[in-house]
């Protein structure tokens, strides 16, 4: 292990941290003698030993240290403690950590669905059943629109480069239910983590993760409570093996990076240890389809929060940016969602979900007015490649976010709503794998094991069945974009020392960009987006406005356009 804690290779301007003004109240502080967790940020340069004096005379106690760029887990009893922090040279941030309470009796509450995929749940037209395979496509294949647009099919990309074994994907998600049978033939279960532990109550004592089902409150690396780490692995590599779907690239090997909590929160360390791992394990491309929590934006200056809070977003996006770096720097493709907030992102937005979990009793979500310099972390960081999400029609969907220069490319993510009644369907959304216990949690099949809601389709091979379900999100194109580099690697990369397969990230990022069907704006370029949802059995009108600035080339809607499979794979 090298005793520099940051390398030299990573492009992180070090910032000098501001003092609190002695009248600015750092915000709902600690009762003396309460433990509280934080996540401290060390100097670059400083040596292990200077940071570990300095957390210590800050009145911390390293729990848990990520060597690699320089964060460490930290619990103290000072409820000065992010004011004593500052005042240590060998020290460059500190963030609340998420607080672990005792794990309450009820039952868990569901996940966030609209931050990781803006589902649609409850449609009321059921999805056509698929029609008979021919002896070159999987059962499902007809329900696959997604695969078609982007001309990953039999006929297309499958042909020309499946995929290679020796290229690992990692799905930095809720974790990955590697004994699905439409994933476990391309799970890696021996280099998959579980970087998590599961958190009972948040600071407030509301319910979060729920009660822990294994020792330590640490799922296996093979386990996903929540459904859409699952999502994500399937359609980047479920195989063709007659059952089911076959994903984007369906030779390459899933390696699940377990971040998020079973509830669909995600948090900084779990995110900066992934990373790194994936750095030093020769993962080649890694699905990020989330934002880093408790701030969908981190300002380091925002008057409308705290300077404690504006400490705390400084601290995250340094953070993750060593990380990102770490990681790019040592050949990781970065892919990441563009978020489902229906907002351009290079304009000032407001934001009245953050903090959205609690670091502090009280704390609570307030509104603030967000300039485009704020970043949503790790979509807007250095070197990571954002993706909005089109719907069956080759529209950008909906909910998707936006931006000239920010989407880099798009790719199929659905849009349940894309369609000539406006109304929810779940053959617009994406369909990939879904666990099976979790629908029998979820009192979604019957008796005999068929589903009973419209979002849920079964295949069954021999006396082996497994399930499917329809999500829609930029959290779904991510990893078709995914897949599509996973297959550029699989197609041009070259051995590395431990017999893989390994390519530059910047070029794997242009073959991407260069392959992929330009689509120019709509015209006019400013578009009303209506929907309907129902409520208490009636519909429910919704609008959007928004404008996609930019060429055909290049825009806000499409980026540089829709990824395509067979094209990337044919130069």
């Amino acid at each position: 292990m090298r005793r520099a804690l940051i390398s030299a290779a990573c492009a992180v301007t070090t910032v000098t941290a501001l003092a609190f003004p002695a009248s600015a109240a750092p915000g709902p502080a600690q009762a003396k003698g309460e433990v509280s967790e934080y996540v401290v940020l060390y100097k670059e340069g400083a040596s292990l030993g200077q940071a570990h004096r300095a957390v210590s005379a800050a009145g911390g106690k390293v729990v848990h240290e990520n060597r690699d760029v320089g964060v460490a887990t930290v619990t103290s009893q000072n409820p000065e403690f992010i004011h004593a922090v500052m005042n240590q040279r060998a020290l460059d941030g500190v963030a609340h950590n998420r607080i672990i309470g005792e794990a309450p009796k009820a039952k868990k509450k569901a996940p966030k669905a609209e931050k990781l995929n803006g589902t649609l749940h409850g449609a009321e037209n059921k999805a056509a059943p698929a029609g008979k395979p021919s002896k070159d496509t999987e059962p499902l294949a007809d329900l696959q629109w997604d695969m078609k647009q982007m001309h990953a099919t039999a006929d297309g990309s499958y042909k020309k480069e499946p995929g290679d074994r020796r290229v690992l994907v990692g799905v930095l998600d809720t974790g990955v239910d590697g004994d699905h049978p439409d994933i476990a033939p391309n799970f890696n279960r021996k280099l998959s983590r579980n970087f998590t532990h599961d958190i009972p109550a948040d600071a407030n004592g509301n319910e979060v993760d729920g009660p822990c089902e294994f020792t330590s409150c640490v799922d296996p690396n093979d386990w996903d409570d929540n459904d859409h780490g699952t999502h994500v692995a399937s359609t980047i590599a479920s195989p063709r093996n007659g059952l089911g779907m076959a994903g984007v690239a369906p030779n390459v090997s899933i390696v699940n990076l377990r971040v998020g909590q079973d509830s669909g929160y995600f948090f900084l360390q779990p995110t900066v240890d992934g990373l790194t791992y994936a750095a030093k394990n020769g993962i080649d491309v890694v699905n990020m389809s989330y934002y880093i929590d408790p701030w969908l934006w981190n300002c380091g200056d925002n008057p409308a929060d705290s300077p404690e809070d504006q400490l705390e977003q400084r601290t995250i996006i340094k953070a993750a940016q060593r990380a990102l770096d770490f990681a790019h720097d040592r050949g990781v493709t970065l892919i990441s969602a563009a978020g489902n907030d229906l907002v351009d992102y290079t304009k000032t937005n407001t934001d009245d979900s953050s903090p959205d979990f609690p670091s502090t009793p009280g704390e609570e979500p307030h509104d603030r007015t967000v300039p485009a310099s704020c970043v949503s972390m790790p979509s807007e960081g250095e070197n990571v490649i954002p993706i909005s999400a089109t719907g069956p029609s080759g529209r950008k969907s909906y909910y998707s976010s936006f931006g000239n220069g920010y989407v880099a490319v798009a790719a199929p993510g659905g849009d349940k709503v894309d369609n000539a009644d406006q109304r929810p369907d779940d053959k617009g959304g994406i369909w990939a794998a879904y666990p099976e216990r979790l629908a029998k949690e979820r009192g979604e099949l019957n008796a005999d094991g068929t589903p009973n809601v419209s979002y849920i389709i079964r295949s069954c091979k021999g006396d082996k069945c497994a399930y499917y379900q329809s999500i829609q999100g930029t959290s779904m194109a991510s990893p078709h974009a995914v897949g599509v580099a996973a297959l550029i690697v699989s197609k041009y990369g070259h051995r590395d020392r431990s017999g893989g397969l390994t390519m530059d990230p910047r070029l794997v990022e242009r073959v991407l960009r260069g392959t992929a069907t330009p689509k120019a704006c709509p015209s006019p370029a400013t578009v009303e987006y209506v929907w309907y949802t129902k409520s208490n059995g009636q519909w429910v009108k919704h609008t959007s406005t928004q404008t996609c600035e930019g060429s055909k080339g290049q825009n806000g809607f499409f980026g540089s356009g829709i990824v395509d499979a067979l094209n990337a794979v044919s130069r």
